[in-house]
């Protein structure tokens, strides 16, 4: 079968699971229920791309386009819109957004390129008043919003020079920080103090990604993955000695920690 008569039999599925003869769970839910899903969904597939598994991948992309075909159903039933529609537009944004290719332009260079993108969306968005930072989801992960936001803030010029002034920032930051946690902890506005000024180091982490060409939330997800996969090592490196990880002092757990790191 074809994408097409597959989407449309997947299309016709969802209606099926959504009627009064259809799966109880599916027909309860809403937009908002979905929220989780839908984010779970997306987080899955970047595993899955990790992993280098096509098979995986294939996957979960199904799994992710299954949340766009049920937020699609769940407007069509509302008299909003349906998935052709959805189909529709992105296909016509597609063509819009890329006349490099459809209307054969000049220059095809990269930057010119995203260049064009940035501008035609500007465009079309003009209608409505808007800053220059608006279209950045609230509900993005938190580095993800951070990195969207400072780039729509560096094109309209507010921006570092070179790298080191996000690199001095960061400094800058780490210093506040540890300033506040040494004139201490002690009522709930210290807190929120510190909390406030870490905050500002992390946003100035992202800042100092993204003058590096770094993807802020995939390093994390590298790095925790990293942790994830040497602990476990650690715990089976115990084993092999005949004792849990718990009994182990921090110094003997730093030593094995020590090892692993050489043998990784």
């Amino acid at each position: 079968m074809s994408s097409g008569q597959e989407l449309e039999r997947l299309e016709e599925i969802m209606r099926t699971l959504r009627s009064d003869q259809g799966c109880p769970w599916d027909r309860k839910q809403t937009h908002r229920s979905l929220r989780p899903y839908l984010l779970e969904e997306a987080y899955e597939v970047l595993e899955a791309l990790e992993e280098e598994s096509p098979a995986h991948l294939r996957e979960e992309l199904g799994d992710l386009l299954l949340q766009v075909v049920f937020h699609a159903q769940l407007a069509a039933e509302s008299g909003h819109f349906t998935l052709a529609e959805v189909l529709a537009e992105l296909n016509a944004k597609l063509i819009r957004r890329h006349p490099h290719v459809f209307a054969a332009p000049e220059k095809t260079e990269v930057e010119a390129v995203v260049a064009n993108w940035e501008e035609i969306k500007a465009r079309e968005k003009a209608a409505a008043p808007s800053s220059a930072l608006s279209g950045v989801p609230t509900t993005f992960p938190a580095l993800m919003r951070a990195e969207k936001v400072q780039a729509k803030a560096a094109r309209v010029g507010f921006d570092w020079p070179d790298v080191r002034g996000p690199l001095a920032k960061v400094k800058e930051e780490a210093e506040e920080l540890v300033a506040v946690w040494e004139a201490g902890v002690e009522s709930e506005a210290d807190r929120r103090k510190l909390e406030e000024e870490f905050g500002d180091l992390l946003f100035s982490l992202v800042n100092l990604a993204r003058f590096l060409k770094i993807r802020p939330e995939l390093a994390l997800l590298q790095s925790t993955e990293k942790f994830v996969r040497r602990f476990r090592c650690l715990e089976e490196r115990a084993a092999a000695q005949g004792q849990e990880l718990s009994a182990l002092t921090l110094e003997e757990m730093d030593q094995l920690w020590e090892e692993e790191k050489k043998q990784s």
